[in-house]
């Protein structure tokens, strides 16, 4: 049980540095409500230690042994890390999710580049599919099917972000697009880098990764009937609202560079509306076939790892150390140079 003083301080986190997620929290039931927003809370602050600091790599391994001492039942004394810790005790939470996400923010930390759109997948999987399938945990649902269409939204909504924030990623040195697309293009990664443009390839490209988006959000629609009742109607507004973001930088023919795609307040409020018909609708239509598509390659792991209850306290230790390797390597390059990494 998540002690209240830590609850009202989660509470007060997202509140202020999450206004969507507050927001949208609030379509949750109060069982599943309070453990999200400390579950969330808990992921904001290793994403704000990693992606706000100028020590990144010192972060993630720092964020490492607060998950260790999460696990051993000695968390950190902080309010997000004993919240965590009750949720850990809980509700089970198989250690190979929160540790997928923390992979997924060394390889931030690396500025590992993506290959393929497989590769992309796979980051995706990491930092938002490994979030959706902790959500499922938290609604008490490990069936596998279900959550091979909860890591498709969680991937449909991490491929939103990056065709979304082209422009600010590539501003800030980063780079998400598949570089064989890029390639195949004719577009130099370092160059758009140095001088982003809203190219004719550009923009093709941002449409490709809406397009498989899309493709992941409708496969991901047929998991929700497999959720509470209760909690369908906020899974489906996170469903659409994300979507928008995708119709929005369409009608801005798919310029993410020199544009920023947003959703008012009010078509939040109409696609809130829909959710709750959508929501309805689960209860007498019968299960899509979609529902025993065959998941994702990229995010078998995760289902593997949730699906079964004896791994509760099993991590990937193996993929996670090695790039945790790769950090203590650049840090200790780094100190013997004297060369501090901004």
């Amino acid at each position: 049980m998540i002690d209240s003083n830590d609850m009202d301080h989660c509470r007060a986190v997202i509140r202020t540095g999450s206004l969507s997620f507050h927001a949208a929290s609030k379509l949750l039931p109060v069982k599943v409500r309070d453990p999200a927003l400390a579950l969330y809370a808990f992921c904001r602050l290793a994403d704000d230690e990693v992606d706000e600091g100028s020590d990144k790599g010192g972060a993630v391994l720092r964020l490492q042994e607060r998950l260790d001492k999460a696990y051993a039942g000695r968390p950190l004394n902080a309010p997000e890390d004993r919240a965590f810790t009750a949720i850990i005790e809980e509700f089970e939470m198989p250690r190979a999710l929160p540790e997928a996400l923390l992979e997924g923010l060394a390889w931030d930390a690396v500025e590992r580049r993506y290959n393929t759109l497989s590769e992309v997948r796979s980051y995706s999987a990491r930092v938002a599919a490994a979030v959706g399938a902790m959500m499922c945990v938290l609604m008490r649902v490990r069936d596998a099917d279900a959550l091979a269409r909860a890591c498709d939204l969680g991937v449909a909504m991490q491929l939103t972000n990056i065709a979304r924030d082209v422009g600010e990623d590539a501003r800030a040195g980063r780079i998400y697009i598949p570089l064989n697309w890029l390639h195949e293009s004719g577009v130099d990664a370092e160059e758009f880098i140095r001088a982003p443009m809203a190219s004719a390839e550009v923009r093709r490209m941002v449409q490709q990764l809406l397009l498989e988006a899309r493709r992941l959000y409708l496969r991901s629609e047929s998991g929700i009937a497999c959720l509470p009742r209760s909690s369908r109607t906020s899974i489906f507004a996170a469903r659409y609202i994300y979507a928008a973001i995708g119709a929005v930088v369409s009608r801005n023919g798919f310029d993410t560079v020199n544009i920023r795609a947003r959703t008012t307040r009010r078509q939040k409020i109409a696609l809130i509306c829909t959710s709750v018909m959508r929501a309805g609708a689960t209860i007498v239509l019968p299960r899509s076939p979609i529902l025993f598509a065959k998941p994702l390659e990229e995010v078998r792991f995760i289902i593997e790892a949730t699906a079964d209850h004896t791994q509760s306290n099993q991590g990937r230790t193996g993929a996670l150390l090695s790039v945790l390797a790769e950090l203590r390597a650049r840090e200790r390059a780094d100190e013997l140079s004297g060369v501090v990494v901004e």
